[in-house]
């Protein structure tokens, strides 16, 4: 008997401010895969993501994390937001940045204890921002703060990780850094979802795509989806010409 997909997204919709957002949306996150979501602005990525988390209730169809319906705070998920979804002028240091992605764990009442702070500098660790945990950080560059993101959503040693556009505004070393713990996230077991804009590193570093424009188009490998223009055309509204579709089939070879 095969396992339960990580996550199982069946006839998916979403209304928000009384405007369907998404509609009739499939998809299957598998573990020890890194799938790309892209498509283009307003088609509904993150609102699937915050669907995901048990964020927002579906107007229709269902979503299951490990089998089960998702509620917020208490399906084994990790989450990283977008950068300027977290307020990071608070005055606090890296270290406590991350110990609140325990607070699932811990409650709101529970300090701390010295195994959590182990937990805290293992994430710290891998993400490489060890030496950084007694830092403020309000004092961290861009690529510095994403990191510290990801070691929030690694701290409580999810099954599933989403990332909400992790790559926005970063220089290319760091988003080739980040690639990198990514795909070894998944390789390791976990469900890797990620929106994304940056289609040439979707298709060159993820093990699948989803392309969604208030639907799912199509989910597949990079090097099959790369090479049917009339999808890209489809979900990104762009036409035969476009240099879109010559980045993605470059990217594919």
């Amino acid at each position: 008997m095969s396992a339960a997909p990580a996550v199982e997204i069946v006839d998916l919709a979403v209304d928000l401010g009384g405007r369907r957002v998404l509609e009739h949306a499939d998809l299957v996150v598998t573990a020890g895969e890194l799938t790309g979501l892209v498509g283009p602005n307003g088609a509904g990525k993150t609102t699937l993501l915050r669907a995901v988390l048990g964020l927002l209730r579906p107007a229709a169809g269902t979503v299951r994390v490990a089998g089960r319906s998702t509620r917020p705070g208490r399906a084994p998920i990790g989450y990283v937001p977008q950068r300027h979804d977290f307020a990071f002028d608070f005055p606090l240091s890296v270290a406590h940045v991350v110990v609140t992605g325990m607070t699932g764990a811990l409650g709101l009442l529970r300090r701390p204890r010295a195994a959590d702070w182990e937990r805290v500098a293992e994430a710290l660790d891998r993400v490489r921002m060890g030496a950084f945990a007694d830092r403020p950080v309000g004092q961290l560059s861009g690529g510095q703060r994403q990191r510290v993101l990801v070691a929030r959503a690694l701290v409580s040693q999810p099954a599933v990780l989403l990332l909400d556009e992790p790559f926005t505004g970063l220089d290319v070393p760091t988003q080739e850094l980040l690639t990198e713990l990514f795909r070894d996230l998944a390789h390791e077991g976990r469900a890797v979802l990620m929106t994304t804009h940056d289609l040439v590193g979707a298709v060159d570093g993820c093990d699948r795509i989803a392309m969604l424009n208030r639907t799912v188009i199509a989910v597949g490998e990079p090097s099959q989806l790369a090479a049917d223009a009339a999808l890209w055309m489809r979900a990104f509204g762009v036409g035969p010409e476009s240099a879109l579709l010559r980045a993605v089939a470059a990217a594919a070879r």
